[in-house]
């Protein structure tokens, strides 16, 4: 399956990010915790230059915790700062606006020495629908920014403050114009990053199922009651239109209801918490 989705206004949002690149002291890179290495963006890369980076490995509720723990650690054996958050709550709110200030802390203090009551300020970047908005406003305690859980919702940028001295700045998801890895542009897809209009459901669906014929199995068997995958795709899509109920008349295969239904159970966690990047198999 062949994946291309790099939208007008994704050049527009790098070219913001690139002018405002002056205005911040730092970056936060907010990755999904359900594919944390599909998530970070080689354009990205231009933008950090010298700043320093925080990477918050986001949605972290909707994984396990223990595979979580393996990137943190990933990151930081190569020396970078990074951050588990969780999507719903926030409740490690105060742990990471703490890390963003020492993080800054010399800015901060030449700030001060100048007598200069001015805030540190950081760009929040990340590819689409990695919960960028959200984290921002469960840092700010209130919602500050337009949310929701599909790609391309925030589409300018958006300065938000924290009362701790801290302004943020939220700029719209961007992903590579170009995927190189076909395995990491699935990934994205499975996760929401890429939209679903310009997505075929059917193959995406049949991807997904290939995809837990080799991983998680058992989860995907429970859910719809099997005793195994096909091989043959038609033989996969029948087995879960039976189990759905979502045959048509003659004994016909409503293909898109169960495309819809197979890749709505991955985002909706039918199959469990899973991770698709460990960072043993990258």
């Amino acid at each position: 399956m062949r994946i291309q989705w790099f939208p007008g206004h994704m050049t527009k949002a790098l070219r913001m990010m690139q002018d405002e690149l002056r205005q911040v002291d730092f970056i936060i890179y907010v990755l999904d915790a359900r594919a944390v290495f599909s998530c970070l963006n080689p354009k990205f890369d231009a933008l950090t230059g010298r700043k320093p980076v925080l990477y918050v490995i986001n949605k972290c509720d909707l994984v396990e915790k223990n595979d979580v723990d393996k990137w943190l650690k990933y990151f930081e054996e190569r020396g970078e700062k990074c951050v588990a958050a969780d999507s719903l709550n926030g409740r490690q709110r105060d742990a990471i606006v703490r890390l963003l200030r020492q993080l800054n802390a010399d800015v901060i203090e030449k700030y001060r020495n100048k007598g200069a009551k001015k805030s540190v300020r950081a760009m929040v970047v990340g590819v689409p629908n990695t919960g960028k908005s959200t984290f921002i406003n469960n840092l700010c305690g209130s919602r500050k920014t337009v949310t929701g859980n599909r790609a391309g919702v925030t589409r300018g940028k958006q300065w938000v403050s924290l009362a701790e001295g801290v302004e943020l700045l939220d700029t719209p998801g961007s992903l590579p114009p170009a995927f190189e890895d076909e395995k990491r542009a699935l990934h994205l897809a499975f996760i929401g990053s890429v939209k679903d209009d310009v997505l075929d459901l059917e193959e995406l669906a049949a991807e997904m199922i290939a995809y837990f014929t080799k991983h998680h199995t058992d989860a995907f068997l429970a859910r719809y009651g099997l005793d195994a995958i096909p091989l043959d795709i038609e033989e996969r899509f029948l087995a879960v239109a039976k189990a759905r109920g979502f045959m048509l008349a003659g004994g016909r295969i409503d293909y898109a209801r169960t495309a819809r239904a197979v890749v709505d159970d991955f985002r909706k966690q039918k199959f469990g918490r899973i991770m698709l990047d460990l960072p043993e198999e990258i």
